[in-house]
């Protein structure tokens, strides 16, 4: 019963997952927020598999660094 019920929790993951992550591709060519739906798809994904958490921080590493450089700046700077 435990391992039928960990399928479909994995299963309903991967749909939703998967969805998410489609619509974030669309978004790329359609207008949207493309750069937020995509990672959010595979946040949702790599809760359940390890090829999408990879992934994710292999997204989220350089993102990370370029969204806090200027915090960075800032601190070293004046504080």
């Amino acid at each position: 019963m435990k391992d039928l019920y960990k399928k479909a929790k994995r299963l309903v993951i991967a749909i939703i997952g998967f969805t998410v992550l489609l619509i974030g591709v669309l978004m790329i060519a359609t207008p949207g927020p493309s750069i937020l739906v995509i990672p959010l798809g595979l946040a949702i994904l790599a809760t359940e598999f390890i090829w999408a958490r990879r992934l994710l921080n292999n997204v989220r590493g350089p993102l990370q660094d370029k969204a806090l450089r200027p915090f960075r700046w800032f601190k070293r700077r004046f504080l």
